[in-house]
């Protein structure tokens, strides 16, 4: 028979109800009527000159031939899926990207610049998570998972590759340090600081206002009012809205003083280098797909920007 002119469909139902040895559940696990699947049976009987079902009251049994049928059949059908997922999976047309990195950092660093990688990469499908736990990364041919955390490596299981160091410093409204009598550090012992509420990691603090006063020469004995928030991009509104002074990370704040809504009030004078460091986690095995090498690239192209620009 050519294969133009095989009854795919018929094919199908048939190889079905041999598998389950029943018309009624073969029809459920392909969405159709019993009745459909009988009809298709019996025209492909027909067709091919061949009983494959013996019927009975109770049932049906598949006959001999209709066994031996079915078994090529389904290793067909078999050959002929496992074509159609290699094919999906050698094109990068459908590649699927999901990055996972805390929420401030995708909506104030990363964000901002991702137009410019998905205008020159359409066939590249990528989706955020904004999470900040560590979620493990994936390569598979197709789609690929992986994760941009703060932190203090090594991060256990996988390998990662840091795209910048970061440093702490001051940051508040031009508005506010215009009216506000601030010229050194102890100054600030007068203003409200805004703080994070940062989980630390693997045991280690996340550097605090007392670690940048202790830094800038200032000896306190107890902090000032805090006000305290769970998310850092809530922080810097209340910082360009001139209600006080926030312990800005410089990638997460370069936008706004490059557009001025944010100043550091004392200059670059009394940075505080931060342990922690933003880096990409990667699977420690399998080959990069090359997509998400070229996204990798981009990665590292932009975060070249703020190296060694923070103090």
């Amino acid at each position: 028979m050519k294969i133009e002119r095989l009854p795919l469909n018929a094919l199908r139902a048939f190889a079905e109800a041999v598998r389950e040895n029943s018309f009624k559940a073969a029809a459920s696990r392909l969405g159709v009527t019993p009745g459909a699947v009988s009809r298709q049976v019996k025209q492909l009987e027909d067709r091919l000159g061949v009983v494959l079902f013996e019927r009975h009251a109770n049932g049906v049994c598949a006959t001999e031939a209709g066994r031996g049928l079915a078994e090529d059949v389904q290793a067909g059908l078999l050959r002929i899926a496992s074509g159609v997922q290699n094919v999906t999976e050698r094109s990068e047309d459908a590649f699927r990207l999901l990055l996972s990195a805390p929420p401030s950092f995708l909506q104030l660093w990363l964000l901002p610049r991702l137009p410019g990688f998905e205008a020159s990469e359409r066939h590249i499908e990528i989706s955020l998570d904004a999470e900040a736990r560590l979620t493990p990364p994936l390569w598979m041919p197709n789609r690929a998972r992986l994760s941009l955390r703060y932190g203090q490596g090594p991060w256990p299981g996988v390998t990662s590759q840091r795209l910048f160091e970061d440093t702490l410093f001051p940051v508040c409204s031009p508005t506010l340090l215009a009216k506000e009598d601030i010229h050194e550090p102890a100054d600030l012992m007068a203003q409200t600081l805004l703080t994070v509420d940062w989980c630390s990691q693997a045991g280690h603090p996340i550097p605090s206002w007392q670690d940048w006063f202790k830094n800038a020469g200032v000896a306190i004995k107890k902090l000032p009012h805090q006000r305290q928030y769970s998310l850092y991009s809530l922080a810097l509104d209340q910082a360009m809205a001139g209600q006080g002074v926030v312990l800005a990370s410089y990638p997460l704040v370069a936008d706004r003083l490059a557009s001025g809504v944010l100043v550091r009030p004392f200059g670059e004078q009394y940075p505080l280098a931060s342990p922690f460091a933003y880096e990409l986690v990667l699977p420690s095995e399998g080959v990069t797909p090359p997509a998400v090498a070229r996204f990798i690239e981009w990665l590292e192209q932009e975060a070249a920007h703020f190296r060694g620009t923070a103090l």
